[in-house]
């Protein structure tokens, strides 16, 4: 018997890319709460950080391979909304499980955040550095 080994609306048939970004929109509504404006930034999942900073992401200030980034920020201009870019390789390798991961990818989104509003990520989550 071929076939899927589960249906589509079970979590099993998610990939890990789609499972990443819940874990990303998941974090953004947690703070959207709190933080309504947030509604008016872009939440974007990108695989990894391009070297020469270009892309959706846009720049990334000097990174080496020693301090490979996990996210990015870039401020609204020219009509363009502001947006926050989660890495979601970099996060992976550095995380075991599905918990951790989450954990992670909360403060990568808080950090970001925090950046943009020109904010402490403390003053973005109270709970920030908790996990």
């Amino acid at each position: 018997m071929r076939g899927p080994i589960a249906p589509p609306q079970v979590p099993l048939a998610a990939s890990r890319a789609e499972t990443f970004a819940d874990l990303v929109q998941d974090s953004v509504e947690r703070l959207e709460r709190r933080w309504p404006q947030l509604a008016d930034i872009d939440f974007l999942v990108l695989e990894v950080p391009r070297l020469d900073g270009a892309g959706g992401g846009g720049p990334v200030a000097g990174w080496s391979d020693e301090a490979v980034p996990l996210g990015g920020s870039v401020p609204a201009r020219e009509g363009r909304p502001a947006r926050v870019v989660i890495y979601r390789r970099p996060v992976e390798i550095r995380t075991k499980g599905r918990d951790e991961r989450a954990a992670l990818v909360h403060e990568v989104v808080v950090e970001q955040v925090a950046e943009l509003l020109g904010l402490t990520p403390e003053t973005v989550d109270p709970r920030y550095g908790e996990d």
